[in-house]
């Protein structure tokens, strides 16, 4: 099992951002290799050994989005986990009059979607591309099929799930807290 970089600081709590920089020579593709190390940078692998973690990169898609670009909008139905690979995506939700509400700004190596990989439910937030990116794709029966020649795969990348929603809430409480401070000993004057 390789050790990933994030892996203990989510178990301590601390959610500070790794950034995993594109390589200079980056021309937008994604072959095999660049799919393993975008995996291994992961939540997703932290527990896997180099032949589950090339097996899970084996089974899963890449999506190239342009600027502005939507993966996916706001109340869409997908059993999709999406995996940020290269460039940045954001998460937004529509408010009324035409305006939007920017909720977080994913980075390379962070996921979304394990609600909706489980349960198939709709995407509270839409997902839109800043800047050109790539994310890696895993559908819910990808992951399933793999069950008979990898019995520990699904289990340990349903651990996975629980480090990458537990990375999630630490970082909403670190943020939550930071606010309060700044409001605090602001008076509540912003």
């Amino acid at each position: 099992m390789h050790e990933h970089p994030l892996a203990e600081d989510a178990q301590a709590g601390d959610v500070r951002h790794v950034l995993f920089p594109l390589p200079p020579e980056d021309t937008g593709s994604m072959n095999e290799n660049d799919k393993l190390e975008a995996l291994r940078r992961s939540l997703l692998a932290a527990e896997l050994d180099d032949g589950e973690t090339q097996a899970l990169a084996d089974r899963m898609g890449v999506t190239t989005l342009c600027d502005g670009e939507v993966l996916v909008a706001e109340g869409d139905l997908c059993q999709t986990l999406f995996l940020q690979a290269a460039g940045a995506m954001q998460c937004y939700r529509d408010q009324a009059g035409g305006k939007e509400d920017i909720l977080y700004q994913m980075h390379v190596g962070e996921c979304v979607g394990t609600r909706s990989f489980i349960d198939g439910s709709a995407y509270v937030f839409g997902l839109r591309s800043v800047g050109d990116s790539r994310v890696m794709t895993l559908e819910s029966a990808a992951l399933e099929a793999m069950e008979d020649d990898h019995p520990r795969l699904l289990y340990k990348v349903m651990r996975a799930f629980v480090l990458i929603t537990h990375a999630t809430l630490a970082r909403l409480r670190l943020e939550d807290a930071e606010l309060r401070n700044y409001l605090w000993a602001s008076g509540g004057r912003y």
